[in-house]
Parts: C-alpha cells; structure tokens; sequence
C-alpha cells in the first residue's frame, strides 16, 4: 500500500507530518487525513493511504470524482485501478466525535435564547419526566449527567433509526441514578436525547440544523445523516470491535475495568450496547439516518474548520460561538469516576476535557473523541483547531494511540519545543 503522506504543512509544523507518516509505518494506520487550525488559517493538511480500509479499487465518476468498486475477493487483488486513494476530499464515519457536533446545537440554541440550560428537559419535552426524570436539566445532558445512559432493551439497528422510536424508549426508561448527582458517558443515548431537543425546539432534525446553521455558514464538509448525493465522499471503514479495557488507573483495579468491559449486565457494556446487534458502518442506509451520538460523517478539514469556527473567524469566514458560549463548552461540569468508562473523566458542556480519559492539546481545550481513532477539539488559548479521521477504527474508547501521537506533535510546535 501506498503510504506516501501528501498535502501541505506551514512552516515549523514538518514534525507533525512526521508524526503522521509514523502512524503508518508504526502504528498500522491504513487511510487517514488531518487537518490543523491556527487562529483560523490552515497550517497541517496531510493524508495518506486507501480510502477504504478493506482495498477496493478505485474507478472515477462521469465528474471525475474518485469512487470504489469491490476488489476481486477470489483473486485476492485490487483490480485493474488499484485500490482507491484517501484524498483531501475523504469522509470517514466519526462515531462519538459526532457528539461534539451534536453539543453546538444545543449551545447554539441556548446562545440564541430559544433553549435554556437550567430548564428541565420536561419543559421542551414532557413525555421525558417520566419514571423520576422530571428534575433533569438540559444541562444535565450535556454533561452526561442524565442517568440514561442504557436502556432496558436495546434497539436494533433499524429502531435505532428511527428517531421517533428511539426517543420514546428513552423517555420511558428509568433512570440508572437521580439526574444531576452523578455522570456517565451516554454512549448512544446522548444521540436521541440532543436529537430530540432539537426536534422540540426548533421543529426540525438535528441532522437539518447542523446542515443551515453549523456546515453552511462554516463551510464544512461534515454531515449527521449523509445525503445520497454525498456518498461518494465517505470511505468504508473496518468491522466494530468491543471496546477495549482501557489502562487502569491507580484508584481502579485491573481485573474491575476488565468485567466493566466484558460483562453483558454491566453498566458500561449496556451502554455501548444499547443498539444491538452493531449495526454496519459502511451500509448507506446506517449513513443516511440521523444518530447524533455515532454517525456524523467528515474530512479532516471539515471536523476542524467546526472547530476553528467554535472559537474564531475561519479564513475571514462566521464565528459560531460567542466567548461565553466557549467558555460554557470548556468549563467543567461533570469530573471523576465515570459510571459507565469505569475510569476518571471530565466533561464541559457537550465536550470532553483535558484528562485522563482523552488527553488533549492543553487544559484549555475542549472537544471530543470517536471510539477507534476519529478526534476533533479547539484550544482557545493557541488558537489550534484540530481534526483527524481515520478508516481504521482501533478497539480505544477515548485515547487512541494514533491521534495522541499528532496531540503530542501538535503540543511540541505550540510549545515551542
């Protein structure tokens, strides 16, 4: 495979280039793109590798634009066109780094004044109050602090499509603990659960408002719910492994982390789990569908010009938030052991924080991984906005080694290292 990293780096970050080639030739990197901000300008747009992890050949449209066909599985070869490059161009499945998407609409509604943070989700949404929810906050889910993480019984992959199903199994559920005195990652019901108050709120679908208010005005290449139009851009991706047992920490055994992780009954596995089977990836009916927690779709560019327009003008272009929004998105809100990663972890309003469960460029950042290697984030006090997406989805929740190998690059040019 060819893994000559092609693109452009501004002066003095050649270092995180060189990071970048690493993951390939260390790390067994397959496809992948990165693009960073700085104070609104470009200064890393790098990519390398196939666009489709599994090899499928490459063929182009009437428009010339790159496409894919499958390879010769009994040959066991890549076709006549060879496999398909990763381009500028790439899409790639985001999973949980959508959930930073997700969070600046809700932020984005509150900065307008047609949301407010301390109401109940009750007030936009009665049907939520349900079986002792009725003193959750619209900040509670933000911070992952809800308590309905899990549900009962997990949706199938066609239910959990369904916005309208899937939004009534959550606002059935129980709570697993009272809203507001503890925090758990949502894995999946943070999706249904923004989804709908962008449905309550403004009358349409999150996927729609992320498009007229978020994608446009930054012009972004990044979709919750990809338009058939748009197929082509994104490449396939590997088959959803379980997350992986992450490092214990001091205050944490081993062998607890590990039954978190592989225990069917557990908290944690029940989240991950709550659309079960795994549904595919790569199937275009899963990418068309709105799930705001796991399936919004970008290039690198487009996952870090959001972020570059979450806290600054990008190329002369719109600012999204205002710096008390910013300062919303980045202020600590939820911290320590989390009920369902079963390890320490911080979260702002919608994003996650510098720590040990995602560390990022500097404590002043805030942002948001996808379980397997996708990470976007902003950084206020450097001005970096950073977005990488890859097509080999790894097994990490939240630090995939991969992605903090450019962190750290990022770190040491910002640093001045």
């Amino acid at each position: 495979m060819d893994t000559a990293v092609n693109g452009t780096l501004a002066p003095g970050f050649e270092g995180v280039g060189a990071a970048f080639a690493r993951n390939f030739t260390e790390r067994g990197e397959r496809g992948a793109g990165l693009v960073v901000y700085r104070d609104g300008h470009k200064v890393v747009d790098v990519y390398a590798g196939t666009r489709d992890v599994d090899g499928r050949a490459g063929t182009r449209d009437a428009d010339g634009r790159a496409e894919a066909r499958d390879v010769d599985e009994q040959a066991g070869t890549d076709g006549p066109d060879g496999p398909a490059p990763w381009t500028s161009g790439t899409g790639q499945i985001l999973r949980s780094a959508t959930k930073g998407v997700a969070a600046a609409t809700l932020l984005l509604l509150h900065q307008r004044g047609a949301l407010d943070l301390d109401a109940p989700v009750a007030h936009y949404w009665p049907e939520f109050k349900a079986r002792g929810k009725e003193n959750a906050l619209v900040r509670h889910v933000l911070a992952h602090r809800a308590g309905v993480p899990a549900l009962d019984r997990p949706l199938t992959p066609a239910e959990a499509a369904d916005h309208d199903r899937a939004a009534a199994a959550v606002a059935a559920q129980a709570p697993f603990w009272e809203p507001g005195t503890d925090h758990g990652y949502h894995a999946q019901t943070y999706g249904w659960l923004t989804g709908e108050l962008v449905r309550r709120v403004t009358g349409g679908s999150l996927g729609t408002f992320v498009a007229q208010e978020i994608a446009g005005p930054a012009r972004a290449d990044l979709w919750i719910g990809l338009p058939a139009a748009r197929a082509h851009r994104a490449g396939r991706v590997g088959p959803v492994a379980p997350p992986a047992v992450p490092g214990a920490p001091r205050s944490r055994p081993k062998a607890a982390l590990r039954e978190a992780y592989t225990d069917p009954r557990s908290l944690t596995r029940r989240a991950f789990d709550t659309v079960s089977p795994a549904p595919d990836e790569n199937d275009p009916g899963y990418r068309a569908a709105e799930l705001p927690g796991s399936n919004g779709i970008a290039t690198a560019d487009g996952l870090a010009r959001f972020y570059a327009a979450l806290i600054g003008e990008v190329d002369g272009g719109t600012r999204l938030f205002t710096p008390d929004t910013v300062r919303l998105a980045r202020t600590e809100a939820s911290a320590g052991p989390d009920r369902v990663l079963a390890v320490p972890s911080r979260f702002g309003l919608g994003y996650m924080l510098h720590g040990v469960a995602s560390p990022l460029l500097t404590p002043h950042s805030f942002g948001h991984p996808g379980r397997g290697g996708a990470l976007g984030f902003a950084d206020p006090e450097t001005g970096i906005a950073f977005g990488y997406v890859t097509n080999g989805l790894g097994k990490g929740v939240t630090a995939d080694p991969r992605a903090q190998a450019l962190v750290r690059a990022v770190r040491e040019v910002v640093s001045g290292r």
